[in-house]
C-alpha cells in the first residue's frame, strides 16, 4: 500500500488547480474553509433528497464532481455537465435514475462521509487521490474484473497501471494529467539556442538557457521557473531512477544521489534563471510566455489553449532524455455499498466515459489528453481546423510517445512532499545562496514528514 503525505488544506486548495489542469489553465483556489466544508455538504445532501423524491420509486446514483462553473468563468464546465448529463438522459427509463451532481467541494463531502465510515456513491476525485481511508475501510469499488470482463484495458490506459493498488484499480480518470513544455521557437532561434528537442541531458538543457540568457533579446528570461522547477525535477528523478519516481518516499529516496543530483542540478539552473523568475504558480508566466518574455513556459498540454496572443511560433517538447509527465490521478470512484443495479450503471458510466465517442470529445471539445490509448489524437486533429486541437495533438503525441512516462510527484509522494520541494527550489534561485545547505534542510523536511 502506497503511503502519502496530504494535509487536508492542501488537498481541498489542490482540487480547483487539478480541475483546471483537466481542461484549461488557471491557478489553484484557496483552501476551502471547514464552515464551507459543511455549507456544501449540506448542499449535497439536500440535492440528494430532491432526486430521490424526483425518482419515485426508482434508486438513485448520486454523481459528485466538481464542474460547477459557468461558461465565462471556466467553458469546459458546462461541455463536461452535458456529456453527463447525455448519459443521464440515455439512461432515464432503466431501473436507476443516474444524477450528476455539481458541487464546489468534493473532497470535503468525501472526507465527511470517509470520517463516519461511509462514501458517496460516485464521485470524480479530479486527478487527486483516493483516501487512504476510504480503501482501508473498504469503502470503495475495485473496477479490475469488470474492466478485464468488457476488455477495456486500452480505453482506461494507463489508469490501469498506474492507479492499481495491491492489484485492485478503485479509479479511473477519463483524463490525464499531462506535464511537458511549451518554447519559443523565434526566440531560440535568434539566441542560437539548442532547441527542446535535442536535449539528452539536463546539462544540454542548462547550456542552453544560458545561451538564451546570453545571447536572447533584453528584458526576456529562459524559463517559468518554481512550480515549473518541480517538473524538471520530477522527470529528472524518473531519468536517474524510474522505482524512484513511482515509489512511495523513503528515507533512503531522500538521501539517495539520484535525489541530490537531481536537486542541485534543477536548483543551480533555478538560480541562474534569477528569483524574479521563479513562483509557486506556473500560471504567472503565461502573460509574459505569450510576450515574449519567458523562452520556455513548464505547463502542460492543456496550455495549447492559452496562446491566442502570441506573435511567434510555440512548440511544444518533453523534458531533457525524452520524459514527459503523465499520470491520470483518481477520477471516477464507486462506493463498494452500492446495490447490484446502482453498481451496473455506475461501472456503465466508467465504459461511457472512456468510451472512443465521449474520449473524442475530451479531446477535441475539452482540450484535455484523454485516457483512451485507442483514440488517434493526430488524425483527429488533421480533421479539425482549431489550430489550439492541433497544437493540442502534437504535445499529446509527444508526451504519449517519450521514452519515460512519468507519474508526478504530487500523486506519488503527495502534495506537502512536493510543495517541500518547490519552496526550497524558489529559495535557491536566490543569487548566493547555498544548495548544499538547502539540500540538507530540505532531507530533513521531507524526513520529518514521512515520519
Amino acid at each position: 500500500m502506497k503511503k502519502r503525505i496530504i494535509s487536508m488544506g492542501l488537498a481541498l486548495s489542490l482540487l480547483a488547480g487539478m480541475l483546471v489542469g483537466c481542461g484549461g489553465s488557471k491557478s489553484s483556489a484557496d483552501a476551502v474553509s471547514e464552515e464551507a466544508v459543511t455549507e456544501t455538504a449540506e448542499a449535497a445532501t439536500e440535492a440528494t433528497e430532491e432526486a430521490k423524491a424526483e425518482s419515485g420509486d426508482k434508486e438513485v446514483l448520486q454523481f459528485y464532481h466538481a464542474y460547477f462553473h459557468d461558461e465565462a468563468t471556466w467553458p469546459v464546465a458546462p461541455l463536461m455537465r452535458q456529456i453527463y448529463q447525455e448519459f443521464a438522459d440515455a439512461h432515464a427509463d432503466g431501473p436507476v435514475t443516474f444524477e450528476a451532481i455539481a458541487v464546489e467541494d468534493v473532497l470535503g463531502i468525501v472526507t465527511n462521509e470517509v470520517a463516519g465510515g461511509s462514501f458517496p456513491d460516485m464521485v470524480d476525485f479530479a486527478g487527486n487521490e483516493v483516501p487512504l481511508a476510504a480503501i482501508t475501510q473498504e469503502l470503495v469499488y475495485d473496477m479490475k474484473d469488470f474492466i478485464d470482463a468488457e476488455g477495456l484495458q486500452s480505453k482506461v490506459g494507463i489508469n490501469y497501471t498506474m492507479n492499481m493498488v495491491d492489484g485492485k484499480l478503485y479509479t479511473v480518470h477519463d483524463q490525464l494529467t499531462t506535464l511537458g513544455l511549451w518554447y519559443n521557437a523565434d526566440a531560440y532561434e535568434a539566441a542560437g539556442a539548442a532547441t527542446p528537442d535535442t536535449w539528452k541531458t539536463y546539462e544540454d538543457m542548462a547550456a542552453s538557457m544560458e545561451t538564451l540568457r546570453a545571447g536572447g533579446a533584453d528584458g526576456i528570461y529562459a524559463y517559468s521557473a518554481g512550480q515549473g522547477s518541480i517538473r524538471l525535477f520530477n522527470a529528472y528523478i524518473g531519468l536517474l531512477n524510474e522505482e524512484y519516481a513511482k515509489s512511495a518516499l523513503t528515507e533512503d529516496i531522500i538521501n539517495s544521489e539520484e535525489f541530490a543530483t537531481a536537486f542541485k542540478t534543477v536548483a543551480a539552473m533555478d538560480q541562474a534563471n534569477g528569483s524574479a523568475n521563479a513562483s509557486d504558480n506556473v500560471g504567472d508566466f503565461s502573460s509574459d510566455f505569450n510576450a515574449g518574455k519567458c523562452c520556455t513556459f513548464l505547463n502542460g498540454v492543456w496550455g495549447a489553449g492559452g496562446f491566442g496572443d502570441a506573435t511567434f511560433e510555440v512548440r511544444p517538447a518533453v523534458y531533457p532524455g525524452n520524459v514527459s509527465l503523465s499520470a491520470p490521478g483518481g477520477g471516477l470512484t464507486i462506493s463498494s455499498g452500492l446495490s447490484e443495479a446502482q453498481t451496473a450503471l455506475a461501472l456503465e458510466f466508467v465504459k461511457y466515459m472512456t468510451s472512443d465517442e465521449v474520449q473524442e470529445r475530451i479531446f477535441l471539445e475539452i482540450n484535455a489528453n484523454p485516457c483512451n490509448t485507442d483514440i488517434d489524437l493526430n488524425s483527429l486533429a488533421a480533421g479539425s481546423d482549431n489550430d489550439t486541437v492541433k497544437l493540442l495533438a502534437e504535445a499529446c503525441s509527444l508526451a504519449n510517445s517519450a521514452d519515460k512516462i512519468v507519474n508526478t510527484t504530487n500523486y506519488v509522494w503527495g502534495s506537502d512532499v512536493q510543495t517541500a520541494i518547490i519552496n526550497k527550489l524558489i529559495e535557491c534561485s536566490v543569487k548566493g545562496t547555498d544548495i548544499e545547505a538547502k539540500l540538507a534542510e530540505l532531507q530533513a523536511e521531507l524526513t520529518a514528514l514521512i515520519g
